[in-house]
């Protein structure tokens, strides 16, 4: 309980300083989502269970979920997503809280798994392989342990769930989602806050750019952002095992990949969610922290299809699982 204050306190003064160095003001970003329309893709939206859901959809043939991270959007799959497009049907949401979609101010874990699958309804979506990093891979890990029906396949990519007790978390995530989080509702600086975070998740610095601090910026500076971060947090505290408790369950053919640097997420917690599941797979990319789908999309985006490739027909009509 004393690391866990003592890295708070430790956050909360880094922010103050970053704030300091802005000059109490943050300088006017350049627009996001410009990304997009450079994709040629549309923000869709659509809403679940009371709350409006943004996402993106692309291509045609099996459908990919894929679920970002704690703070991040649906902007974190866009250099994944060409590698997905041409045989596969793609949606990337933002989760309740985050990115473009609704902020609930009683926002909790339940909702984020339940969001997934009314988005999968919604869209006439039976069964479908998901995709989650961080926070994502534990919303799907526990929502393809619950409803195995729904889910073709699964990749956790750096997956949330063997660290969420408050003294496992990283320092920044256990401040935004405590009350003493409430600081950064009016803190100035953010910008300068997003570079030192995105700097912690990458194992490349040159990777924090200006227009991806821009797109992370423009989720967590919404209206309403830390107060739902907070309400989600508490919803957590007494129910920090719920992602470990659903592996069992899954049925679903898995795919366990992680960033050998990962600071955030350490890469035993991989070995972890292998032992758990039954018949996991492991990939682990060297160089690479803890967002592999912006860090190695070259690498994680042919991963990915190659595992979610649907088995071929042999002759006679037999079918022959990945090589």
């Amino acid at each position: 309980m004393k690391g866990a204050i003592f890295g708070l306190a430790v956050a909360v003064l880094l922010l103050g300083s970053l704030g300091l160095l802005a000059a109490c003001r943050d300088d006017p970003p350049p627009p996001p989502g410009t990304w997009m329309e450079s994709s040629g893709l549309e923000p869709l939206f659509e809403t679940v269970h009371g709350h409006r859901l943004r996402f993106v959809r692309a291509g045609a043939g099996p459908p990919v979920v894929l679920v970002h991270g704690f703070a991040s959007s649906l902007y974190t799959w866009k250099d994944v997503l060409p590698a997905l497009v041409p045989s596969h049907e793609v949606i990337a949401l933002d989760l309740p809280g985050f990115g473009g979609s609704a902020r609930p101010v009683d926002l909790s874990f339940e909702e984020l798994p339940a969001a997934v699958v009314g988005l999968m309804d919604r869209l006439g979506i039976d069964r479908a392989a998901l995709v989650g990093n961080s926070m994502g891979g534990g919303v799907v890990a526990v929502l393809a342990g619950s409803r195995p029906e729904r889910v073709s396949a699964l990749v956790l990519v750096d997956a949330a769930g063997f660290d969420l007790e408050p003294e496992d978390q990283p320092g920044m995530v256990r401040l935004m989602m405590s009350p003493l989080g409430s600081v950064l509702d009016d803190l100035p600086g953010q910008r300068r806050a997003v570079e030192a975070t995105l700097s912690q998740v990458f194992h490349d610095d040159g990777l924090v750019t200006e227009e991806r601090v821009t797109e992370y910026l423009d989720g967590v500076s919404r209206p309403g952002t830390f107060a739902a971060m907070r309400s989600l947090g508490r919803s957590l505290g007494n129910q920090t095992t719920v992602v470990q408790d659903a592996l069992p369950g899954i049925e679903a053919k898995t795919l366990v990949v992680w960033g050998r640097e990962d600071r955030w997420i350490p890469l035993k917690d991989a070995d972890l969610f292998v032992a758990a599941i039954p018949n996991a797979e492991k990939v682990v990319f060297d160089s690479c922290g803890h967002m592999p789908q912006e860090e190695k999309p070259k690498e994680l985006g042919p991963l990915l299809r190659e595992f979610l490739a649907p088995p071929e027909i042999e002759a006679g009509g037999a079918t022959s699982a990945r090589g």
